[in-house]
């Protein structure tokens, strides 16, 4: 269907324009004034329209598991998640829909979600998730997440000895994610595959290099956890004798199809590697405060020139799938960190990293990420008489500085409408919550054995008595 966006709000380079914003098929077709109407018409008076946002990195699963681990960091909590109940594919497709509805209204139109697999049930896993997000109408980019090294092998020890052995080999690992990508991959039905090992924590070189060589095979993006937290950097040095961005260069994982989550604790070198590669930062600040990884250095990537996107991260680490939270924080933290004020984040600059900043760190910069004739049409219709936008004073500063609520209008996604009014057409929504509820029970936060076993050997590494 066709549609005809009529005096709708737009950001200008020299402030705001009211224009008509015409759609056909799934593209922009013309922004001007006083279009002749094509199609179905939509009254724009009173909206703002913006490009969609990406959450360029979560993982879905996580749903289940949200509110329920207690303040630790990062090591720790990833103890009590791997304690978990395993799911089945059945959760993993309500979380994903769960994850799809969320962003959608909060301004997204694509998600990065670095999938959790059941051991035994990979396949199903991702057709389960994969199922969700044509249902839902967003465009989604799976990315399994594979490793092929045990989970001891993520902290810091000199006894290499120690480490249990993974369950699955490099080589089954690999052909795993290549028959994913010829089943699932069908970009043109907004479905894409990216090769995502979780991290040279718990991944090998070999592993690293077969994802390198399926991406470049299959033409995908690489998607990876990166340096989030101090003890993760304390590995890299162990294992490599360098920094782990500097490693990743040499095995050659970096580029302009790369993207990678947190990059918290970073020298001013391995900016510089980032910047020099055309890789993005995927920025996910709400995980990193709650499990105390730091704070990105997300001044000196901009400065540097290095491409930053704003993600969730998992709703068991934000515990959250709001984007515009994200956004939000995402921002303004960093004012702390830098007494230049010149050098902060502007509302308008977020919008582009949220936007653009996405779309090029998933290789898709030519047709998304703003509001261009010719570009896809994934598009955001947000309300301005919303309370929550009120009173009226800048709408994009409204947006992003405060704490918008049920103000998304409308959303396009490769043009075809998946929310209006303000709700979901695609899935029953009420039906969802429903199952989400009935599917899960109140449980308390604790210390799983898991957790209670790393605990120790965390403390000495860091030092802690």
């Amino acid at each position: 269907m066709n549609y005809t966006i009529q005096n709708v709000l737009i950001p200008v380079e020299q402030g705001y324009a009211t224009v008509d914003v015409q759609i056909e098929a799934n593209r922009i077709r013309a922004i001007a004034d006083h279009l002749e109407p094509i199609g179905k018409l939509v009254d724009g008076h009173n909206k703002l329209l913006l490009p969609g946002f990406v959450n360029a990195h979560t993982h879905s699963s996580e749903m289940w598991q949200r509110g329920m681990i207690p303040p630790v960091p990062l090591e720790l909590w990833l103890a009590e998640l791997y304690d978990f109940t395993p799911l089945e594919p059945e959760q993993i497709y309500l979380s994903a829909l769960g994850t799809a509805v969320e962003t959608l209204l909060t301004g997204g139109t694509s998600v990065v979600d670095h999938l959790v697999l059941i051991p035994g049930k990979e396949t199903e896993t991702i057709a389960a998730a994969v199922r969700a997000y044509q249902e839902v109408g967003i465009r989604a980019f799976v990315a399994p997440l594979i490793q092929d090294e045990a989970f001891t092998a993520g902290l810091p020890d000199r006894d290499e000895t120690n480490h249990e052995t993974y369950f699955r080999t490099t080589q089954a690992t690999l052909d795993l994610v290549e028959a994913s990508v010829e089943q699932f991959h069908r970009p043109d039905e907004r479905i894409n595959i990216l090769v995502a090992p979780t991290g040279i924590q718990l991944c090998s070189d070999a592993l690293f290099t077969g994802c390198i060589e399926l991406s470049d095979r299959y033409n995908l993006c690489r998607h990876a956890h990166l340096l989030e937290t101090k003890a993760q950097q304390l590995v890299a040095q162990e294992k490599y004798g360098c920094s782990g961005v500097e490693h990743l260069k040499r095995l050659g994982f970096l580029g302009p199809r790369t993207s990678l989550a947190h990059c918290v604790w970073l020298e001013d070198a391995d900016i510089a590697i980032l910047a020099e590669t055309q890789s993005t930062v995927v920025h996910n600040p709400l995980s990193n405060l709650r499990l105390g990884s730091g704070i990105a250095p997300l001044l000196k990537y901009r400065q540097a020139g290095v491409n930053v996107a704003f993600g969730c991260d998992g709703s068991a680490s934000n515990d959250s799938q709001d984007l515009l939270e994200a956004i939000k924080i995402g921002s303004i933290l960093h004012n702390v960190t830098d007494f230049d004020y010149r050098h902060w984040i502007t509302p308008r600059q977020a919008v582009e990293m949220a936007s653009l900043g996405g779309a090029t760190g998933l290789n898709r910069a030519d047709e998304l990420g703003t509001l261009t004739v010719g570009k896809k049409a994934d598009l955001v219709l947000y309300d301005l008489t919303s309370l929550s936008l009120l009173p009226r004073t800048d709408p994009i500063g409204l947006l992003i500085l405060g704490r918008p609520a049920q103000a998304v209008d409308s959303v396009w996604v490769d043009g075809r409408q998946v929310v209006a009014n303000g709700e979901v057409t695609t899935i029953d929504v009420a039906q969802l919550k429903q199952e989400l509820f009935e599917r899960s029970q109140w449980q308390t936060s604790r210390h799983s054995q898991t957790m209670q076993a790393v605990e120790p050997r965390y403390r000495d590494v860091m030092g802690l008595m």
